[in-house]
């Protein structure tokens, strides 16, 4: 049954229950098991954060549409936009490169807003409440993907490391990009399990807890029985085991990752044809060549993102996985702040293949200079992908499993 009345709230990183309440403007929740957040509440209504929703989607088209850079080298002028760098990539037969980039710097972004506000519209109407499965089954599985954000810092790089080859001015659909990244920072907050509480609110979906406690939903956070049914009773996806066997797959997606990592880093990940000869550069070696040219700040963000951030998350999640039976709580505590830690950081390695993608375009002008694609874009790319993937097929309540605490209310 539900406690005092209200619905239930399982932590997704130890598992524990708790009843949720109203939260003051700004306010959040946290765990009081292992302190993570549960929930948030926003300043905005959800009506005003639909208008967001629009606005969003509005200003997308616009950073796509206009130009992010005008360039000039000798005479030649270029105008080049995000979408125009993809079909450049794939006309020169860099195709892995291509649609990697274009999934997670364009289409899924672009999902993201749609299913935000095809949630939003149904949770607002009185239409069917069952039409809201499929958009926020999609929304949960699809936003750690949406990469915009990265995007952006990748923009501001290929600017700086194009300046020492042709004169770049800025286009409008780089201001598109940076409001919309504001933007899509609010917008996150409405994430899937939001959007279902959001529906629970409205009395347009089955309220957590109502039916009895057992089982949690991994897919829409339903707390219900754990008999009786296979499914959720909500969004009727698979209720989940947690069993050891995960740890096989994310060691098997940690090794792959591994084996992309040498070439990635050993071989270069861009060619530079000028009229004064050819040049390779590997991740190592544009971070050097960021310093050099005295913007120190993004080569600091580009070794931590490019560098740092595969290898800190391919040691942590070795460290976590090697360590799930913890002697304590402080203990496991510690390794649900790394878990978070590395989940929220995980995407930005994808930063120097957006950088290369871009500056392929930005600096197409035959005869004149030239930036191919190398081997090495693609290799980090699946590294990126595949660490990713290792983070979310991880399971933190193992470890809190384990201690056999009891839930908490």
């Amino acid at each position: 049954m539900m406690h005092g009345g209200g619905p239930l709230i399982a932590c997704p990183h130890c598992g524990a229950l708790h009843q949720r309440a109203p939260l003051a403007r700004g306010g959040r929740a946290l765990c009081t098991c292992c302190h993570a957040e549960l929930y948030r509440q926003g300043r905005l209504s959800a009506e005003q954060w639909y208008a967001l929703a629009w606005a969003s989607l509005i200003v997308f088209a616009w950073a796509q549409v206009f130009p992010i850079a005008a360039i000039s080298v000798q005479g030649l002028d270029l105008q080049v936009t995000f979408w125009g760098a993809l079909r450049e990539a794939w006309d020169r037969g860099y195709y892995g490169v291509s649609v990697l980039t274009g999934l997670v710097g364009f289409w899924l972004p672009l999902i993201r807003i749609v299913l935000t506000l095809r949630s939003l519209q149904i949770i607002f109407s009185r239409s069917d409440p069952e039409r809201l499965v499929r958009p926020l089954r999609w929304l949960e599985r699809l936003t750690p993907w949406a990469m915009a954000s990265v995007l952006v810092l990748a923009i501001l790089v290929a600017f700086v490391k194009l300046a020492g080859l042709a004169h770049v001015q800025v286009g409008p659909g780089l201001l598109g990009f940076f409001v919309l990244i504001f933007l899509l920072a609010g917008l996150s907050r409405w994430d899937a399990a939001a959007l279902w509480r959001l529906a629970e609110d409205r009395s347009r979906v089955l309220v957590s807890g109502a039916l009895g406690v057992g089982a949690v939903c991994d897919r829409c956070g339903m707390v219900q029985p754990p008999r009786g049914s296979e499914r959720c009773r909500r969004c009727h996806g698979h209720l989940p085991h947690r069993v050891i066997q995960h740890r096989g797959e994310v060691w098997a997606l940690m090794v792959a990752a591994v084996i992309f990592y040498v070439p990635a880093n050993l071989l270069p990940v861009m060619r530079v044809q000028t009229l004064l000869g050819s040049t390779e550069h590997t991740i190592l070696g544009g971070v050097v060549e960021l310093w050099r040219m005295g913007s120190w700040d993004l080569s600091l963000i580009v070794f931590v993102a490019s560098v740092m951030v595969p290898v800190t998350k391919l040691v942590a999640l070795t460290f976590l996985l090697l360590h799930e039976h913890p002697v304590g709580v402080g203990e496991q505590r510690r390794h649900t702040r790394l878990y978070d830690a590395i989940e929220r950081v995980g995407q930005w390695s994808m930063l120097d293949v957006f950088v290369v993608v871009l500056l392929a375009a930005m600096a197409n002008f035959q005869g004149v200079s030239q930036i191919f694609i190398g081997p090495a874009a693609l290799n980090f790319g699946m590294v990126v992908v595949l660490t990713v993937a290792a983070t979310l097929r991880y399971d933190p309540r193992c470890g809190w499993d384990s201690l056999r605490e009891p839930m908490h209310d």
